[in-house]
C-alpha cells in the first residue's frame, strides 16, 4: 500500500530544533519530489522545502538558514532538520512526494513551539 508516514513532531521551547522524518513506502522513492507543507490554525497551507529527485532544494524565506531538507533514498525517506525554532513556527507539518500524475501525502505530524 502506497503510503507516507510522517513523525518527529512534538512539543519544543523556542530555540530549540526536532528533526521530522517522513518514510515512504511501495513507490520509486528516489524519483519523487519531495515537499514538506505546513498547515497553522486559520490559515493556508504553506510550502515549507522542497528537494527533487536529483538534490535541487527550494525553502520558504522564513525558514531559510534555520531548516533543511534532505533525503535518504536507501532508506525511502525524506527529513526535515528544524532549528532556532519560533512559536510561528508551530503548524501541522506534512510530507508531500509528487512524479507525474502521482500526489501522495501524508497525514501530518504536529509541531508546537511554546514555553
Amino acid at each position: 500500500q502506497v503510503q507516507l508516514v510522517e513523525s518527529g513532531g512534538g512539543l519544543v521551547q523556542p530555540g530549540g530544533s526536532l528533526r521530522l522524518s517522513c518514510a515512504a513506502s511501495d513507490i520509486i522513492f528516489s524519483s519523487y519530489t519531495m515537499h514538506w507543507y505546513r498547515q497553522a490554525p486559520g490559515k493556508q497551507r504553506e510550502l515549507v522545502e522542497r528537494i527533487t529527485a536529483g538534490g535541487s532544494t527550494l525553502y520558504l524565506d522564513s525558514v531559510k538558514g534555520r531548516f533543511t531538507i534532505s533525503r535518504d533514498n536507501s532508506k525511502n525517506t525524506v527529513y526535515l532538520q528544524m532549528n532556532s525554532l519560533k512559536p510561528e513556527d508551530t503548524a501541522g507539518y506534512y510530507c508531500n512526494g509528487r512524479l507525474g500524475a502521482f500526489d501522495l501525502w501524508g497525514k501530518g505530524t504536529q509541531v508546537t513551539v511554546s514555553s
